[in-house]
């Protein structure tokens, strides 16, 4: 998916939207341009890449089907009361 975003800064652009929409298409993927100012498709973004991300994780349950072998193996990441504490006393975006 490729968003064009602050779209209300027309003045400003580097990339015309005909230009992006011609790359997205090459690349076989999605556009859209959003701005916050104006309100204009910062709600369809978010909603987009969810349904994006679902259909792909159906896809690939639907390609797995009832094997449990065919599941993709992760790393399983503990995280214990005293990670938590050290965040919460530096913060989440500290230097």
């Amino acid at each position: 998916m490729l968003v064009g975003n602050k779209a209300d800064l027309r003045h400003l652009r580097a990339v015309s939207t005909e230009e992006a929409k011609a790359f997205a298409e090459r690349e076989k993927t999605y556009f859209m341009e959003t701005s916050a100012l104006e309100s204009l498709n910062v709600e369809n973004a978010f909603t987009e890449v969810l349904t994006q991300i679902y259909h792909v994780v159906s896809r690939k349950a639907l390609e797995v089907g009832d094997d449990p072998a065919a599941l993709p193996k992760g790393q399983t990441i503990n995280v214990g009361k005293d990670d938590v504490s050290a965040l919460k006393k530096i913060g989440c975006c500290s230097a």
